[in-house]
């Protein structure tokens, strides 16, 4: 099992909902990531998958977690698959908008017995929906490439790939959208905590903040990929295949993490 050495606290605003928010991350000696609210508990696994709509939702008849997206990936990161997360809000905060703030604290609180298994699969997997693929090929590494098309003069039929040897870039990678869809949204209860600091805005000039690195936005999805992935078990960084994806969000990545769950190969 690998866990952190000491607990940590991170609060911020939560994206969506726009409600102050403090997670609280322990240690734990039990392998799996649970989230605690309002003295409810729920693992972090793709069957308790509930909504993709706008991110990553688990939940059940007692208790919901929104947003778990950029702290799954932040566990792929530091290979982390045992802690107790105990929250004030039933959403995440967003903190950053990526995954760099919980792999900074975890990386300062330290890490045992970080899970360096490598996982492969037998046979390729896909997922093809009209303009929507998704496909992992076995291969003897990894590499990852992401397609974006977005009415965007730097994002139209764009294509990013990586073997994730700029992991910094994925985990500082904000998340984003269409700026003039933001009050839309915020009608509709989502983005309400969206602010210049942790959402990138997409404009018809350009951006509403100086970006972090080229293609940023493409940057995150794959950053999404990780996190989605994860609550199958799959740590894309240790796995050993070609993805390749195209238009997809969080909807295709849990569908294909759902039938990927039971086809890894893991090394004892």
């Amino acid at each position: 099992m690998a866990t952190i050495k000491k607990e940590v606290i991170l609060k911020s605003v939560a994206l969506m909902t726009g409600m102050e928010c403090e997670a609280k991350v322990c240690p734990s000696n039990e392998k799996g990531l649970r989230f605690h609210f309002n003295g409810k508990t729920i693992e972090a696994n793709i069957d308790n998958v509930v909504s993709t709509e706008h991110c990553t939702v688990i939940g059940n008849a007692e208790i919901k977690v929104m947003l778990i997206e950029h702290f799954m990936a932040a566990c792929a990161i530091c290979k982390i698959d045992s802690l107790d997360v105990y929250l004030s809000h039933f959403e995440l905060p967003i903190l950053g908008g990526g995954s760099k703030e919980w792999v900074e604290a975890f990386t300062n609180a330290g890490i045992e017995n970080a899970d360096e298994r490598k996982c492969t699969i037998k046979e390729p997997l896909q997922y093809l929906n009209g303009k929507t693929h998704l496909v992992v090929l076995p291969s003897d590494k990894l590499n990852i490439t992401y397609s974006i098309n977005f009415k965007h003069k730097d994002l139209s039929n764009r294509w990013v790939s990586s073997n994730l040897d700029n992991i910094d870039e994925i985990t500082e990678a904000r998340t984003f959208g269409y700026l003039n869809e933001l009050e839309m949204l915020q009608k509709a209860g989502y983005g309400r905590g969206a602010s210049i600091e942790n959402t990138l805005g997409l404009t018809d000039e350009g951006y509403t903040a100086e970006l972090k690195s080229e293609y940023e936005p493409i940057k995150h999805k794959i950053l999404d990929l990780i996190g989605d992935f994860y609550l199958a078990g799959c740590n894309i960084l240790n796995f050993n295949a070609e993805i390749i994806v195209k238009e997809a969000g969080h909807t295709v990545h849990t569908k294909l993490a759902k039938e990927l769950k039971n086809k890894l190969i893991m090394e004892e």
